[in-house]
Formats: structure tokens, sequence, C-alpha cells
């Protein structure tokens, strides 16, 4: 047999009779000489990759043919091109396996072949998530990281050891009022901006991110993402967006981020909709989380507020925005029991993350604060805003809080633990705040990050729309405890 013959009869699979006609169709428009076979520029043209129908679109006179060619071949399928091209490659890859693997029916594989049905069936995957969120978020994030670390740290280490100390040495040593301020007291960088990044901040990101990597290594979140496909697909996401949605309530300004692998445009304008207005980060959950631990009704009025919101506005964002419906594919790997040296190595790594890139931004808002003290325009804000808070039902000084929180969400959570440790917020107030808080702009690490990757319009349009929300939303949840005589 000769050499090119023998090529030939080890040739590629064949698709389906409409898609060969479509790809030899667009092999005989194809004049120019590229470095991959014709077949191959036929093949990608179909599943319309940008970078090659750009390149063809230079070259070939006969872009337009080959462009009616492609879309007469996606009126012929229900599902998108690249969608159909997969999974026929897919169908013949199993094919191969099939015939050259075998599998052995042994105890482990049955037992993991049983938790990934019951992971991923709704009748069994929800009560296993709300588990994993009730003993993951809950009660490791929220009571031991929010509660128990926290206390330690910041009522027994910073309030009666470092802050003290702090604001002894500086009044010592440094002459200068306006330095004093700067350095320590209420809002100086090391009682204030440290206190909140390393006290407050620290141990309920590390709890997070610990057990998100233990989730994370077990194999567990691609199942999340098919269990919740058809919810998100409401809103115009589909199961894969449960990654950046999940990143969000580490960080939202990195979630932000990884939505860029989202397939659409469409679907990645939703996301960064939904993680700047109903995605808590991490350190903002776990307060929240410290604050109505003891109040588990006003705890479950702020998460089912929240989640209401989540999913009401992407329906209407995704019945207002124009785009495909998005389509849902993803490899699973198997489940299995998380390796500790993972765990560690991604904890530490978004750790280290987190001392390198959040930690001067609490510096830097310590001291755009005390700027704005000093000159007087921080205090003019905080009484403009003094009625829009009590609109809501709150005290006057939770104006700071919420003004604390654009230069990060997770400082004016801190702001608000402040405020209820020492007992100016009841439990309804804090209910509201939390909700307003949570639903308010995003911080500036994440605002300058939307800007970057969705634009100036998009993004302005997103806060437009955030701003005034948080606070209407804060106001109904007041009006309805009130009108309800909820007393907490």
């Amino acid at each position: 047999m000769l050499k090119s013959e023998l090529l030939e009869s080890h040739n590629v699979f064949k698709y389906d009779e409409k898609i060969e006609k479509a790809v030899k169709e667009i092999e005989k428009l194809l004049k120019s000489s590229y470095n991959i076979s014709k077949r191959s520029i036929a093949l990608l043209l179909l599943q319309e990759d940008e970078e090659i129908t750009a390149l063809v679109k230079s070259r070939e006179t006969s872009f337009p043919e080959i462009s009616d060619i492609i879309k007469k071949t996606k009126m012929l399928f229900s599902e998108p091109l690249y969608y159909v091209i997969t999974m026929q490659r897919q169908k013949k890859v199993d094919e191969i396996v099939s015939q050259v693997v075998r599998t052995r029916n042994n105890s482990k594989k049955l037992i993991s072949n049983w938790l990934d049905k019951i992971t991923v069936q709704p009748v069994t995957g929800i009560p296993i998530l709300l588990m994993v969120l009730y003993f993951g978020l809950y009660k490791f994030v929220g009571e031991f990281g929010a509660g128990t670390l926290v206390d330690f740290i910041e009522g027994s280490i910073f309030e009666n050891y470092i802050s003290p100390w702090v604001n002894s040495a500086v009044k010592t040593y440094i002459p200068n009022e306006a330095i004093q301020e700067l350095l320590a007291m209420d809002y100086g960088i090391i009682t204030l901006g440290l206190r909140y990044a390393v006290a407050i901040i620290l141990p309920i990101v590390g709890t997070f991110f610990l057990m998100f990597s233990i989730i994370e290594d077990s194999g567990y979140l691609p199942r999340l993402a098919l269990l919740v496909d058809r919810v998100f697909k409401s809103i115009g996401l589909n199961g894969r967006a449960v990654i950046p949605m999940t990143l969000g309530f580490g960080c939202d300004t990195m979630a932000t981020l990884v939505s860029r692998t989202l397939e659409t445009p469409r679907e990645r304008v939703i996301a960064t909709l939904l993680l700047a207005l109903a995605i808590p980060c991490s350190a903002q959950l776990g307060v929240i989380l410290g604050m109505l631990s003891g109040m588990p009704a006003a705890l479950a009025i702020w998460a089912s507020f929240v989640a209401l919101v989540f999913i009401f506005v992407g329906y209407l964002a995704a019945q207002v925005l124009p785009g495909e419906k998005p389509v849902f594919y993803m490899e699973i790997p198997p489940l299995r029991l998380p390796r500790i040296g993972n765990i560690i190595e991604k904890t530490v790594s978004r750790m280290q993350w987190y001392f390198l890139e959040i930690v001067p931004i609490f510096i830097l808002a310590s001291v755009l604060i005390w700027i704005g003290r000093m000159t007087g325009i921080f205090d003019a804000i905080i009484r403009l805003a003094e009625p829009v808070m009590m609109a809501l039902g709150l005290p006057p000084e939770t104006a700071e809080a919420f003004l604390f929180g654009f230069f990060r969400r997770d400082y004016g959570a801190a702001g608000l633990y402040d405020l209820k440790k020492t007992g100016v917020l009841n439990g309804v107030q804090m209910t509201v705040a939390s909700v307003t808080l949570t639903l308010f702009v995003p911080c500036i690490a994440q605002f300058s990050v939307m800007l970057k990757e969705r634009g100036v319009k998009t993004t302005l349009a997103i806060v437009a729309f955030v701003f005034p929300f948080a606070f209407l939303a804060g106001y109904m949840v007041n009006l309805i405890l009130k009108t309800a005589g909820v007393v907490w």
C-alpha cells in the first residue's frame, strides 16, 4: 500500500452528512494557503472561531459565499455548530475507548458512580448542597472564622494589647495630631486599616479559602455546575457560570476576571451584574454570618432576600439583553478525597494573593479616609448619607460603614461588625443593613476590573442600576419587617 493511500485509510473520522457537505463546499472556496489543512479551516469556520474567521475574511474574496454556507448549515441544527461538532467527536472518542478499555466493577467504582448520581440529581443534590453550605460556610466560615477566630484575634489581641500600645506610642513619640490620626486612634492605618485586614477579614478569608480548596479538590464544583444549570439558564447563564459565581464568594474582583471564560458577551455582562449586586465576598459573607448567626430568622431573611434578588434581576437581565441562549457542556472529573498537599498549596497561594493585593488596598482606604476627614469631605458625605440611613430605619452611624464599603465591601462589613459589637444596631437594623450592604455598589477594586473587562458604558450602567436598587431593597426589607411587627 502506498504511503498516501495508508494516510487516506487512516484519515480522521467523518461527521454526519450535513457537516461533511458544508466542509467540502467551504474547502472548494478556500484558494489561499494556510498553515493547517483546509478541512481544519472549514471546521473552525463552521464553529465560528474568531481568529480563523478574521483571517479567512481578509484573504478570501469568496468569504460572503462561505458565510452563506455557514448560515445555512446552522439552520439545519437546533444547537450551535461548535456544540454539534464537539458532541460528534465525543461520541467517536467514547466508541474508541469502549473498544480498548475494560473497567472492573469494584466497590470503589460502584460507590463513585453512586455519588456521581446523587450529587447531580435535584432530589438528592439540593440537600447535599445545603449541607455543604451549612457546614462549610455557616459553621466553619461564619461561626468558627467570623466568630471564634475573630473574637480571639480582634478582641483578645488587638483590643487588649496592640491598639492601646500603638495609641500610647503614637501620642508619646509623634507630637503632630494629624500624623497621630493617620497612624492610630479611631481611623488610623494601624488601628483601623490593619485591624480590619488582619484581625477581622483575614480569619474569615482564610477559613473560606481553606473550605473552598477542599470543595474544589474533591471534584464537587463541576457537579454543582450540572445541578444548577437549569436554574442558571432561566437567568441567561449556564452551569459553567457556577465557577465565577462561587469564586465571587471568595473575591468578586477575581470572579469578575474569571467571567471572561463564559461563552458569550451576554453571559459575561449578566455574570458581572450579578457579581456586583448579589454575591458577597468571603469576608463580607463571613462578617454577616457572624453578626446574624445568633438570630437564625434574621439570617434566613437575609439569605432568602439576596437569593430572590439574584434570580429576579438575572431573569430580567436575560429578558432585556439580546443574544443567544447559553449552551452547557463540561468535562466531569471523578470525585475523590481531597489531597492535603493540594489543599495547603491552594490555600497558601490564595492567602499570599490576599496579602499582596488586598492588604495594601485597606491601607490605601485608611489614608483616603484620613484625607477625607482632614479636608471635611468625609464628614460632609456622611452628613448627606444620614437621611438615607434614617429612611432605612438605620442609625446615622451606619453611613460610615457604607462609605467604607465603597473602598472595600469587606471594609464596610467590618464597620457594621464594630457597630453591632458596641450595641448600636438591633436585630432588625442588622438585617436591613446586611441586605443593603450586600447589594451595595462594588468596591473600588471590583469597579476598576469591571471597567477593564466590560468597558465604561456597561460598567456605569451596572453601577447606576445597583446603587438605587440596593437602597430600595433595604427600604422594602425594613418596611416589611416593621409592618409584620418583627422585633429583635
